[in-house]
């Protein structure tokens, strides 16, 4: 095998895809370009991304409101200058995706189809029924198989980043044979996605696991906003069932939550009721099983037309069908399931991180563009807008690193996860407190005695790295709520940022447009 790239992806989510297809196209026949994943290619959380992605094509839309949209959810820790890029740009990439044969749903006249979903003030998020991420990620693993210059490593497990002199040049891998690796690159991409599987509800497949975050702290690359965590208001709750997602487009059709009496609670929390931001309404969930003794609340589809329901939302009737649940008829049990990590590896406007040949896109990043509460579809469109500046603006190291002697084990045979994720989720999940928080880490330090194995070590470490930065942060705003701190304040309006165990806050970058 050929252990040397020009450019090396970690991850094979959307954000890996479309980084390394334009990656290639930027480099040339020449160029070399190598994806790394520890699954197969079509196995990655954004396969499970039910709702879509937000753009502005309607005449009636603007780029302003989409702008003023983001930064209202973010709850005042958007970077206006990452946001400004990431509406400005979104358009131009639906149309790419478009030509590289991605299926979005068409009107009746053959146009886009444009739905509306939580906290957007127009109808701007396009979709491919209710299995939008499999869509994309479809498409474009048909492509990147197809391109020459493109050799995937399925089945291989990232280890460590290379460094030489705080400069990274790729990363030491294990081959599926158990053979440990150099992968040299003259540049590095983590697409890791995110770590939400530390929670034991959770609506993120297992390999979620928040390694590319795990192994570029261990280096010292800044992390950033890690305490923000978006638990989405609808997963499945049924015994025995995976907490799979309830997309955000059933409320944005029409759809309704109602308690076991029947009651519309959503708009005792918030004007907006089912269409609140998402931290907003997971909260009144949250709230409001607490105060009535109930499990779970339910989302009646009875508002929305059947045909509706049939073309927009087969996956969730056929899954839902498999627990003897007909969504034409029945309101379907759900509660708050821990969804997507908004912080990450800090990045700038092309996806550099703090460490000179590494960078990061997608959920693994934390490019400011979420602030402390994701607008919904904002993410498969992160991938997209910032994969893209990656591989137009990324400096490629002008020589190979020597890689050095490969990694010593760290990590023993114990496996915690299953621990880990309880811990988690009691500690650290919707609402929090310090004396919760402060327990968790001391549960997780036992479980760290006993000497984890890789997985459960990864799971250990970005968990304590959401708590820490939890405890960190004494107010609450966006997806962080503290019981014992429940104001935001304008002191904290910053970013909390991590290099190795410091923590410090940092001023937001950019001005709106």
């Amino acid at each position: 095998m050929d252990d040397r790239f020009d450019a090396l992806v970690v991850g094979s989510g959307a954000a890996g895809l479309y980084t390394a297809l334009c990656l290639a196209e930027r480099l040339g026949e020449r160029g070399r370009i190598g994806i790394v994943t520890k699954a197969s290619l079509r196995s990655s959380a954004s396969c499970w991304a039910q709702g879509g992605i937000a753009a502005v094509l309607d005449p009636g839309d603007t780029i302003d409101l989409h702008f003023q949209d983001t930064l209202r959810a973010g709850a005042g820790l958007c970077d206006p200058e990452a946001v400004e890029i990431l509406v400005r740009e979104a358009p131009r990439h639906i149309h790419h995706l478009l030509a590289l044969g991605v299926n979005f749903d068409r009107t009746a006249s053959g146009g886009l189809a444009l739905t509306l979903e939580a906290a957007h003030s127009r109808h701007r998020v396009l979709h491919s029924a209710d299995a939008t991420g499999k869509a994309l990620v479809d498409t474009l693993t048909d492509r990147v198989l197809d391109h020459p210059c493109i050799t995937v490593l399925p089945e291989t497990q990232v280890l460590e980043l290379i460094m030489q002199g705080g400069v990274c040049g790729g990363a030491w891998a294990q081959l599926p044979n158990g053979e440990i690796v150099p992968l040299l690159s003259r540049v590095t991409v983590l697409a890791t996605g995110g770590g939400a599987y530390i929670y034991s509800q959770t609506t993120n497949p297992p390999t979620s696991t928040g390694e590319g975050v795990v192994i570029a702290w261990q280096q010292g690359a800044e992390l950033r906003d890690m305490e923000f965590v978006q638990f989405h208001p609808t997963a499945l709750y049924l015994q025995g069932a995976p907490r799979f997602l309830i997309s955000e487009a059933v409320r944005g059709e029409g759809a309704y939550l109602i308690d076991r009496e029947g009651y519309r609670f959503a708009f005792d929390y918030h004007p907006q009721g089912e269409l609140a931001p998402r931290d907003i309404v997971s909260r009144a969930i949250w709230q409001h099983l607490q105060r009535t003794g109930a499990d779970c609340v339910f989302l009646d589809l009875s508002p929305i037309p059947l045909e509706t329901i049939r073309h927009r939302f087969p996956t969730i009737g056929r899954l839902c069908q498999e627990y003897a649940i007909n969504i034409e008829q029945q309101p379907i049990p759900v509660t708050p399931a821990a969804h997507y990590c908004i912080g990450g590896i800090a990045t700038d406007t092309i996806g550099a991180t703090s460490l000179p040949g590494l960078y990061a896109v997608g959920e693994v990043a934390s490019t400011g563009v979420h602030g402390a509460n994701r607008l919904a579809s904002n993410s498969l469109l992160e991938c997209f807008v910032f994969g893209e500046r990656l591989a137009r603006f990324s400096a490629l190291l002008d020589a190979f690193l020597e890689p050095g002697a490969p990694p010593e084990p760290k990590w023993g045979d114990y496996d915690c996860q299953t621990e880990v994720r309880e811990i988690c989720w009691r500690t650290a999940g919707i609402i929090r407190t310090a004396a919760g928080m402060t327990q968790g880490l001391a549960e997780l330090a036992r479980l760290e005695e006993k000497q984890p194995d890789r997985a459960s070590g990864n799971l250990l470490t970005y968990g304590k790295l959401t708590l820490q930065s939890a405890l960190y942060r004494t107010e609450s705003r966006g997806t962080h709520y503290r019981q014992d701190f429940p104001d935001s304040k304008p002191e904290w309006q910053q970013h909390t940022t991590i290099v190795h165990n410091q923590y410090q806050l940092r001023p937001l970058k950019g001005t709106a447009p």
